[in-house]
Parts: structure tokens; C-alpha cells; sequence
């Protein structure tokens, strides 16, 4: 992009610059701190960036255009000046019944897309009058035991209107009959339905641990999902691969991208060893990461991503439909950076992220609720965080042309910074035998952890300001309101699963579950049976124990 001669002058120019400029300003002033850094360990950040910076940057090759490789510059040739990214605000409350009201407020409020948070139970694969449900039902979403509280959830909500993402791993498949179940009573024709179920178990065994099968099973059901949806609910994303998680446990930037992909290349290789055509399902992936302080790294970090993502699918999978080689994501503004003290500031740092994850050319947007770092969000701190999605939609400005920070030299440098790390630490997973075995031996997990425990103690030595936390703090916080649920929650679920039990056709859940059995053991897809079971009224326990008698259940060891 530069002429030779042109960039030796630069440099020269720079080194002139900081000898008569700078070096005395430094004498005299100094600077903030010794050292300037991203969240990205060891990525120095430079006084200042010119074009020597990126001198071997190929505008064809490693930026291109929106809408056609590599990508770099946005999956779609108009980006939100066609369509403004989904606005799709997590939300969960209790019971089904509880649920449906957020819901209906959110899609009043503007909400362009419905995402569903389960309550731990259900992410587990457990009724709520398990044993091991107690004092956990309804706490962290909704407990779907039964199609019967999914009815409840989307009664009123014409499925072929709404896009929803279910935030579901283990029992994702269980979940998924049930939407298809709630469409089919709806009259909604199955190729209308749109949305996304997380279905990432890999990341489970690394950052959250809601896992129930061990991993081969666990891919199998996922590849059951990805090939009957590839034949029946073809606009229904089928997995939402997960760098969030990852992130939030304590993963740089470059472990994120480097790690979600890891993940990706496993499910795409499950896939084809299965006898999937990658051209076919490749289009229905969709992966989710996390939106940081540091806006500019997270601009480089979605930007790397998706340009390295394109190259895998090309050059590993020989994938030749532009749709296959597109990485598209949903960005959740980071939770872990939230604080319960001074909450107010909160609403600050979800508007960055948000800025960043926009500027970086996000599909959708959940932004967090300020006092999600103390309870469950209000209805006054969810309608803020839209609301902040609202004003940097139509406002701010960022959504009005492509890429506003392509060019930058400071982000082009960082893009290509970001991206060869994370082909560093996924050429050490290949090494490792994929992402399967890095996380087998622990490594995965041990690196994670390096990352988090240096961040906790660069916080602990004052080396990394929390503000509000660390410094410019107040003697006496302003009390705030928390929404919290319902003791008798777990009771009024349990009379409803028990209504359930009463009313519904035992034989007819027997022959389903027995059928679930059946192909489980076998090699026959899953999914036909699970959408059987889930309209005989098979509870999510039922048919997660049926599907464990076969598969049985992970047992990790303890992380080195």
C-alpha cells in the first residue's frame, strides 16, 4: 500500500521527531506510567502508529471489502446502513409465566430479538423437583421442565415475528424440539424459524462447567442438531460458539479468538466425519464472544477473528461458499467487569463495550444491565441498557458507515498483532491433538488461569485501576434496588410439573423416551425422537436421564 522510499522517510521522520519533540517533553513532563499495555498480555502499546507501522499490509489480500474476503471489514456488503445489528437483551425470570411478561416488555420497549436464559437446572439436564435443583430453580432464568412451560413462554409471541437465542449447552437439543414443537403448534412453517441455541459443550469443560455427557457423545448430538437442521430448519443457527465464557474466566483477547476458533475447527471437523457437506452447515455457525473496556483491541480482536476464521475454512475445509467462510456473532458486553460498588459507572462501561462490539461489527448485542453485579436486573436497568443500544444506534453516528476504524494504523497493526498470536496458541492445539485433547490434558484450562490470577493480582497490587474499586472510591454507597426471586418459586414449579405428570399419556412418554433410547444406542439422528418425546410431555429430566443411561456422565479431573 505505501511506496518503499516513502516509509524508509517516515521512519526517519519519526526518529527525528522523537529526538527534537518528544525526548524533551519527556525530560521535562514524563509520561502517565512506564508502560502502556492492552488487556492482551504483552501487547506494548506504541507512542505513536504511522504507516511504517503496517507497511506490509495488502489492502486486497488483508482487508478487502464488506461482504467478500476476508472478511476483514464486515460479513455483509452494507453492514447497518441495510439493517442495524439484533438487539437482543438476555432475559429469564423464574417462571415461564414471569418470563413471557420480560419478554413482551423488552419487544415493546424496541428489543429486536429475544434471548432466554434457563435457571441451572435446566442448563444441568434436572427437573425442578430434583434433588439436585434445590434452592436453584428460577435463580439464574427460567426452569423449563416441559413443553408446557415453554407454551407458556411464547404464548402470544408468533415465532415466525421473532428471533430467539436460548443460551442452553448440555440439554440444547432438548430445547431446540421444544421451539420446534412451539412452532409446529403455532402453524409456523419450520424454515420460517429463527435464532440460535448456544450448543457449545466444548467451552463447558473449560470455563462454566454445565456439562452432562462426556465429549464424544456430546459431539455427536451436536452434529445430530447440525444435520437435521440443515435439512429442516435451515435459517435456525444451530451453534453459537463461545469465546464469552472463555474471556470472562480470564482468557487475553488472543486466547479468546484463539480458543473459540480451536472449538469451531473441532465441531467443523465432528461434522464432516459425520458425512456433513461443510458448504451445507458451515452457513448455519454462529459464534459469541465477549466486548472488553480496551475499545480498541476489541475492534482488532472481532476484525482478526473474522479474517482468520475465513482463511480456516478455506484452506483446512476447502469450503467454497462465501456463507461457509463467514464468521457471525453475537457480542455480550463483559459481565465480570461490572462492580457493586458505585453501580452508576456501570452504565459507562456497558456503553463502551457496546461502542466497540458496534465498531467491530457485531450481528447482535446483549448489553448488561448496571446492577447485574449484585442481583438479577431490574426492569429500570434493562431498559437502560437497550436504551443504550438505542442512542449508539441512532445517535452516536458509529453505525453509519463500514468500519469507521478500518485504516487506523494503530487498529490495522493490532488486527494483524492479534491475529498471528492466536495462529501461535492454535498451532500449540494442533500439537496438543485439537481442542479436544488441550482440554483433556488440562492445558487449556491452565492457561486460562495463569491469565486470571496475574489480572486479580496486578488489581490486588494496584497495578491495574478499577475505578470505584481500586481507586476513586466513595465511604458510602446509595442503596439500590434488586430484583430477586421468588422463594415460593421452586414450589408453584413443582405443583405445575406435577399437574403435568397427571394429565399427560404415560404410555405415550414411554414409547418416546424409549425411542430416545433407541437411537441414542444407535446411529439413527436424535432429533426426530426428541421433538416426539417433548410433544408427549417428556420432562427435560426425563429425557436428559434416558439420554445419561445411555452415554453416562462427564467426570473431569481437577485442573493442574
Amino acid at each position: 500500500m505505501f511506496d518503499p522510499d516513502e516509509l524508509d522517510e517516515i521512519r526517519s521522520e519519526k526518529e527525528r521527531w522523537e529526538a527534537e519533540t518528544v525526548q524533551p517533553t519527556l525530560d521535562r513532563f514524563g509520561e502517565r506510567k512506564e508502560d502502556f499495555e492492552t488487556d492482551t498480555e504483552g501487547h506494548e502499546v506504541d507512542r505513536l502508529y504511522t504507516p511504517a507501522d503496517v507497511a506490509d499490509l495488502d489492502y486486497e489480500e488483508d482487508l478487502g471489502f464488506p461482504g467478500e474476503e476476508p472478511y476483514t471489514r464486515g460479513v455483509y456488503s452494507t453492514m447497518y446502513r441495510g439493517r442495524l445489528w439484533t438487539m437482543r437483551q438476555y432475559a429469564g425470570m423464574g417462571t415461564a409465566e414471569e418470563t413471557n411478561e420480560r419478554f413482551n416488555y423488552l419487544l415493546d420497549e424496541g428489543q429486536t430479538g429475544l434471548s432466554m436464559a434457563f435457571d441451572l437446572p435446566t442448563q444441568m439436564g434436572y427437573d425442578s423437583d430434583d434433588r439436585m435443583a434445590a434452592g436453584e430453580v428460577g435463580k439464574t432464568g427460567v426452569a423449563i421442565d416441559s413443553l408446557r412451560d415453554m407454551e407458556t413462554v411464547f404464548d402470544g409471541i408468533p415465532l415466525d415475528e421473532v428471533s430467539t437465542s436460548m443460551t442452553i449447552n448440555a440439554p440444547a437439543s432438548v430445547l431446540l424440539a421444544m421451539y420446534v414443537a412451539i412452532g409446529d403448534q403455532q402453524g409456523v412453517d419450520r424454515e420460517e424459524l429463527r435464532g440460535t441455541i448456544q450448543n457449545d459443550v466444548l467451552k463447558e469443560y473449560v470455563a462454566r462447567n454445565t456439562y452432562i455427557y462426556p465429549p464424544e457423545p456430546s459431539m455427536r448430538i451436536i452434529t445430530d442438531i447440525f444435520e437435521f437442521c440443515a435439512a429442516e430448519v435451515p435459517n435456525f443457527n444451530t451453534i453459537s460458539i463461545s469465546g464469552y465464557h472463555i474471556r470472562e474466566a480470564g482468557a487475553t483477547a488472543a486466547q479468546e479468538i484463539a480458543f473459540t476458533l480451536g472449538d469451531g475447527i473441532e465441531y467443523v471437523e465432528a461434522a464432516i466425519d459425520a458425512g456433513l457437506d461443510v458448504d451445507e452447515f458451515a452457513p448455519q455457525l454462529s459464534f459469541f464472544f465477549a466486548s472488553y473496556n480496551n475499545i480498541l483491541e476489541e475492534v482488532a480482536k472481532f476484525r482478526a477473528a473474522r479474517r482468520l476464521w475465513a482463511s480456516i475454512m478455506e484452506e483446512r475445509f476447502d469450503a467454497e461458499k462465501p456463507a461457509a467462510k463467514q464468521l457471525k456473532f453475537h457480542t455480550q458486553t463483559a459481565g465480570s467487569t461490572l462492580t457493586a460498588q458505585q453501580v452508576e459507572n456501570n452504565v459507562v462501561r456497558v456503553a463502551y463495550q457496546a461502542l466497540a462490539a458496534v465498531l467491530g461489527g457485531t450481528q447482535s448485542l446483549h448489553t448488561n444491565g448496571k446492577d447485574e453485579a449484585i442481583g438479577l436486573p431490574t426492569e429500570e436497568s434493562v431498559r437502560t441498557a437497550l436504551r443504550t443500544q438505542q442512542i449508539l444506534a441512532h445517535e452516536s453516528g458509529a453505525a453509519d458507515t463500514i468500519d469507521p476504524l478500518g485504516g487506523s494504523y494503530y487498529v490495522e497493526s493490532l488486527t494483524d498483532d492479534l491475529e498471528a498470536e492466536a495462529r501461535e496458541i492454535l498451532d500449540e492445539v494442533d500439537e496438543r491433538g485439537g481442542m479436544l485433547g488441550a482440554i483433556e490434558e488440562q492445558w487449556v484450562q491452565r492457561e486460562i488461569q495463569d491469565v486470571a490470577y496475574e489480572r486479580q493480582r496486578e488489581q490486588e497490587d494496584g497495578e491495574r485501576i478499577v475505578v470505584g474499586v481500586t481507586e476513586y472510591t466513595v465511604d458510602e454507597e446509595e442503596p439500590v434496588d434488586v430484583a430477586e426471586v421468588d422463594e415460593t418459586v421452586q414450589r408453584r414449579q413443582q405443583e405445575r410439573l406435577d399437574r403435568v405428570r397427571e394429565e399427560r399419556d404415560d404410555t405415550a412418554v414411554e414409547d418416546a423416551l424409549a425411542a430416545v433410547s433407541e437411537a441414542a444406542e444407535g446411529d439413527a439422528n436424535l432429533m426426530p425422537p426428541l421433538i416426539d418425546a417433548v410433544k408427549a410431555y417428556a420432562t427435560t429430566g426425563e429425557i436428559c436421564d434416558a439420554l445419561r443411561d445411555v452415554y453416562g456422565e462427564y467426570e473431569p479431573g481437577a485442573a493442574l
